[in-house]
């Protein structure tokens, strides 16, 4: 028996979209809703009967772990209201449901499709804990980006659950939390979101403060850290600290291989100061980063488009026009739509007929 464990509030537009996706897949869906003033607990009666109360308390794994706490089945899986399985991935979550008994695994983990381009073409996506065995005791942790830590025997699944936001989150929501933690010590992830937090809300001051610090603490996870150090350029660049946010983002590749986002912005340093060779190293790296460590939170583009655009750039400005051509060509394959793709193509189809116009 499988239990589908969800918790919502003010979620009447998103909803119906997600049980409409998951019916007939669990034997069990628990919903409890935090405070809904809109027609939310109305229609999540209507699909599922009994919607249990939970008091807000500025807790998403409270929340969550008492939904958990209701439920009956030997397997838990979470949803959010915005989440929905999509396509082939309804049928992947059934085999991968009917594998449970067999496998036995304590947690499932599975892709989670969050970043979408213009023509619904998944552009971020990264493993989350999705499936836990009950009588493995296993619960939610953090007030806000809450998450289960995996142990035991841990499977990875192919069934893609996809976050298709309808509204943007409450403004200052997971900021007036946090900043409620942030009065004792915070541990290194819930300061890392903090400073995302503090960055979003234009407080780049102490969003970089904040980001060092997760940068710098080796308790960290390695991918926070990363993230932190190449956020403290971001929010450093943005306050005109030119030098220093130099000096933090190649201090990232003292973290380990560089990621791929990472060598995009250093290459695009490299192209901005009119270093070609250097910018030329930096983008040729970052496809191959990315096909050894795909997942993480790195954006797709990061490794294909956007590096084949500027190797483009970088090898037409070097004379080299084939060179530029074939890059051009591979980023076409990833977005065969895209404006600068077919106006390089003209551009290239021009040259070699003798008349090119400026690209």
């Amino acid at each position: 028996m499988i239990s589908l464990c969800m918790i919502v509030r003010d979620e009447e537009l998103a909803l119906p979209r997600c049980l409409d996706s998951v019916e007939g897949i669990f034997d069990e869906i628990i919903i409890v809703d935090t405070g809904s003033a809109d027609k939310t607990r109305e229609i999540a009666e209507k699909r599922v009967g009994k919607v249990y109360d939970f008091e807000w308390i500025d807790d998403f794994s409270a929340a969550r772990n008492y939904a958990l706490s209701l439920a009956k089945g030997d397997w838990l899986m979470w949803l959010d209201a915005d989440d929905v399985i999509e396509g082939e991935n309804r049928e992947l979550l059934k085999e991968q449901i009917a594998s449970l008994d067999t496998e036995q695994p304590d947690v499932v983990m599975l892709p989670y499709n969050v970043g979408f381009d213009e023509c619904g073409r998944v552009t971020l996506s990264y493993e989350r804990e999705r499936i836990f065995r009950a009588a493995a005791g296993l619960r939610f942790e953090g007030a806000v980006h809450e998450a289960v830590a995996p142990r035991g025997k841990v499977v990875h699944g192919q069934a893609a659950v996809s976050h298709r936001k309808l509204r943007p989150n409450p403004i200052g929501r997971n900021l007036k939390i946090l900043e409620k933690l942030a009065k004792n010590d915070l541990d290194p992830r819930m300061r890392y979101y903090y400073a995302r937090e503090l960055a979003e809300a234009g407080r780049f001051e102490e969003a970089a403060e904040n980001f060092r610090l997760c940068a710098e603490d080796e308790s960290a996870w390695r991918e926070n850290r990363l993230s932190a150090q190449k956020e403290l350029s971001d929010r450093l660049l943005a306050l005109g600290r030119r030098e220093e946010s130099d000096i933090a983002l190649f201090k990232a590749l003292m973290l380990g291989a560089p990621r791929a986002d990472l060598c995009c912005e250093i290459g695009r340093r490299f192209l901005e100061k009119g270093e070609l060779y250097g910018a030329k190293f930096w983008y040729e790296l970052a496809p191959r980063q990315y096909a050894e460590n795909k997942g993480g939170f790195v954006h797709s583009d990061c490794g294909g488009y956007l590096p084949y655009m500027q190797l483009c750039v970088i090898y037409d400005r070097l004379g080299e026009h084939s060179s530029a051509e074939l890059y051009n060509e591979l980023a076409g394959k990833i977005k065969p739509e895209s404006e600068a793709y077919l106006k390089n193509r003209e551009y290239f189809a021009a040259l070699r007929s003798g008349s090119p116009e400026r690209k």
